[in-house]
């Protein structure tokens, strides 16, 4: 996927999960942030980002932060709204039909999929943590990304192949673990998917300050 309007700038401090200031230009701005995740071992004071120019005039911050440099990675992609996008867009050829938002029990399934005969249901996250080189999901309590893990695992049960997507935000990293010390239902609802039959995709991505692509090299899939 590909970003318009994209501008250098450096972090200075986030207020409140959902804005941060920056320098730019330099002059102080307040800018919308694409992430309400933790992002504590990225936005660091002085750290690059880059920011995206909305094309609406009314909006009280005129840019979003999307991307982070961190020392010793590089680049990493932190736009909550990227990875479905991303996947839309990867599948897209893959599969005969793709339903994106697709309500199956009490919850909405990111990707209801189907390839011939066989029906797919693919919940995606984006992973945006790392340390000493593996990625690590989530960065904050998700109890909705544990109500999706148990959906999925019904589904698997009622015939469905059921996937959980990773969508790596960041080069190099190649696997995602589960963070069981930030969310400890998170680590025991993903193993216990595993042991039920639940496919671990990894879709490692290329970041650059206007796109997030994935990478041929670091794309581990089984359909």
């Amino acid at each position: 996927m590909l970003y318009d309007n994209t501008v250098e700038a450096v972090f200075l401090e986030r207020p409140n999960r959902f804005i941060a200031k920056v320098r730019l230009n330099g002059k102080e701005e307040t800018v919308h942030v694409k992430n309400t995740g933790r992002c504590r071992e990225l936005l660091l004071p002085h750290s690059k980002v880059v920011l995206t120019k909305s094309d609406n005039p009314e909006r009280k911050t005129q840019y979003d932060l999307i991307a982070v440099e961190k020392a010793g990675l590089g680049l990493v992609n932190i736009d909550s709204q990227a990875p479905n996008a991303l996947m839309k867009e990867w599948l897209t050829g893959k599969f005969d039909v793709i339903k994106p938002e697709y309500k199956y029990g009490n919850s909405r399934i990111d990707f209801y999929l189907e390839k011939g005969s066989r029906k797919y249901l693919v919940e995606v996250k984006g992973c945006t943590l790392e340390e000493d080189g593996v990625g690590y999901f989530p960065d904050a309590p998700t109890l909705r990304g544990v109500k999706h893990i148990y959906e999925l695992i019904e589904a698997h049960k009622k015939g469905f192949r059921c996937a959980l997507a990773f969508v790596i935000q960041m080069p190099e990293v190649t696997e995602v673990n589960p963070n069981g010390r930030i969310h400890p239902e998170f680590e025991t609802a993903f193993e216990e998917a595993v042991k039920a039959g639940v496919k671990i995709w990894f879709i490692g991505c290329s970041v650059t300050e206007n796109s997030l692509i994935p990478d041929t090299n670091r794309i581990k899939v089984e359909f």
